[in-house]
């Protein structure tokens, strides 16, 4: 009975992130917000994804002839596990759809970078961005070895010279500090497990508003930078690339959001939210539910191995 608990705590804990994840935004600044929110959903999705597994090697162990060592199909083996053969085929079941889901995402990214690079690859690298004559208003980052800002034609000639300057430090900024590496691991972590897809929108805001900020003490500014959020999303319906940064699209979170920040006091640099402040006690409840499905992982793991290794004796 224990390590069926064990098992399926890191399946359901990252609910516990749920809080952190609505109100990190409020008292930290998103770099921090940023950064912690995809250190919780890695350590989750990964607990996650080795109680799947363990949850499927104690189903299988319970079918005769599996392709596991004989000795796990004894009937000493079988009377101690705790799971069915159902339990097990479900959790390889989920096993399959989530990499599957993994290897969709991972595909999907190689595609989008690739589509995105012959796009530009007719434009000589130099000191500024990547300009496409295009009459569609976008400007995303372009991550790479040799990372590239891309604007249309469109964008730039809808924005003032100061606008212009924050749009391309705000690309200039998700190239800088890799902001695509957020993105891509908390997708994943939600793919892993679709109770952490709070975490990978609320990362996903905290990006644009990471390069916000980074824009606005760049150009010195943060009423002009306001401007061109808000200038550039009435003039852009969606990302020229889905999947990419890009300069005021909607998806990753409400612009107005993004363009209030702006206009109030930058962001305290704390790595940590006040402890009497709302996010203080959903950040402590997030780090115990993560350390939770840490240590639940481990102790079913090794509960399995110290089972297996009394039943089945070398």
């Amino acid at each position: 009975m224990g390590v069926s608990v064990f098992l399926f705590l890191p399946l359901v804990l990252p609910l516990t992130a749920l809080p952190i994840s609505r109100l990190a935004e409020q008292h930290l600044h998103p770099r921090s917000a940023t950064r912690l929110l995809t250190g919780f959903g890695l350590a989750m999705a990964v607990c996650s994804m080795l109680c799947l597994g363990l949850l499927g090697v104690l189903g299988t162990a319970q079918i005769p002839g599996n392709p596991l060592p004989d000795s796990w199909s004894d009937p000493e083996v079988r009377d101690i596990v705790p799971f069915h053969v159902e339990v097990g085929a479900g959790a390889i079941a989920m096993l399959v759809v989530v990499l599957a889901a993994v290897a969709r995402t991972l595909v999907r990214r190689l595609r989008v970078g690739t589509r995105a690079r012959r796009a530009v690859a007719h434009v000589p690298y130099g000191e500024g961005p990547a300009v496409l004559p295009d009459d569609r208003p976008y400007a995303y980052a372009l991550p790479g070895t040799q990372g590239r800002i891309v604007v249309s034609t469109g964008m730039l000639e809808h924005l003032a010279e100061d606008e212009r300057a924050a749009l391309l430090a705000h690309e200039q900024a998700h190239l800088t500090h890799r902001h695509h590496r957020y993105l891509l691991a908390t997708r994943l972590a939600a793919c892993v497990n679709p109770f952490l897809r709070p975490l990978h929108r609320a990362v996903a805001y905290g990006t644009e508003r990471w390069a916000d900020e980074e824009a606005a003490g760049a150009v010195g500014d943060r009423r002009a930078t306001a401007r061109a959020v808000a200038r550039a999303a009435l003039v852009t319906h969606r990302a020229a690339v889905p999947g990419l940064a890009a300069f005021a699209d909607p998806s990753p979170g409400p612009v107005p959001r993004r363009v209030a920040a702006l206009l109030g006091p930058v962001p305290s640099g704390r790595a940590w939210p006040p402890a009497l402040s709302p996010a203080g006690p959903a950040a402590m409840l997030a780090a115990a539910g993560t350390a939770a499905s840490a240590l639940s992982a481990l102790n079913a793991a090794t509960a399995l191995l110290l089972v297996l290794k009394a039943a089945t004796p070398l």
